[in-house]
């Protein structure tokens, strides 16, 4: 790996504890940042708050099955993140069933630790293209880095704020309601209860733009929900974006 790469952020979704720990320390922290998640509803709950890169899942989980969780991640969250699912199961069925339920790999236990990662690597290339640039008027956020420009500053967001963020950019012009940016973040079945929480990320994001780029840049629609404010005097012209 060279090491001007930015480093790619994986989900690690094991309950086997040991398995786990031989990836931490095969994979280590130079070219990455792990994060570990013993059942899917932890996978779920991060997947809401976090960006990743890349996430691996296994089937096989106490509780809620892999194909549940990669399911949900998929139309319950509206996150394209690529998956690669890993299990003992290595049937033409039991395959068919992961990539049906959204996955993008399947890697079949036991395997070598070296062919996980060209996996991850793999998959990260061909996704990586698909994020291209956002911008409005002269604010750029790029989704790969979570970073925010306006007029030469720069900072970076991360978890729900970024997340926010990314998608009051591609809505720009128009505004987004509390009931769609609550399901975007939580999944349906939250629409309608997570008000309060929506209102506490919207404050946190607000306050780190305005921090560093010295405009908080999310407008509030009184009693419909929030747009992105572009500075007086910048182009309103959304740029295009890839396909």
């Amino acid at each position: 790996m060279t090491s001007n790469q930015p480093p790619l952020r994986l989900l690690i979704v094991e309950d086997q504890v040991d398995l786990a720990e031989n990836l931490f320390e095969f994979l280590g922290e130079e070219r990455y940042v792990l994060d570990f998640a013993a059942d899917g509803l932890t996978a779920l709950h991060l997947l809401a708050t976090q960006n990743y890169d890349v996430i691996v899942l296994d089937l096989m989980l106490p509780g809620v099955n892999g194909y549940d969780i990669c399911q949900r991640i998929r139309n319950d969250l509206q996150c394209q993140t690529p998956v690669i699912l890993m299990t003992a199961l290595g049937g033409l069925p039991d395959k068919e069933k992961g990539f049906d339920c959204g996955a993008d790999d399947y890697l079949v236990k036991p395997f070598e630790l070296r062919e996980l990662q060209l996996r991850v690597e793999a998959l990260h290339r061909r996704y990586a293209p698909q994020r291209p640039i956002l911008s409005a008027g002269d604010i750029r956020f790029d989704p790969g880095t979570l970073e925010v420009e306006l007029n030469g500053s720069k900072t970076s967001l991360s978890g729900t704020p970024a997340r926010l963020f990314e998608l009051l950019v591609r809505a720009y012009p128009s505004f987004l309601s509390h009931e769609a940016l609550s399901e975007a973040l939580w999944g349906a079945r939250h629409v309608g209860v997570e008000g309060n929480s929506l209102r506490t990320h919207i404050y946190t994001l607000r306050k780190s733009l305005q921090a560093s780029l010295g405009r908080g840049l999310v407008k509030t629609v009184h009693g419909r929900g929030y747009s992105l404010e572009v500075p007086a005097g910048t182009s309103a012209i959304k740029a295009p974006e890839t396909p």
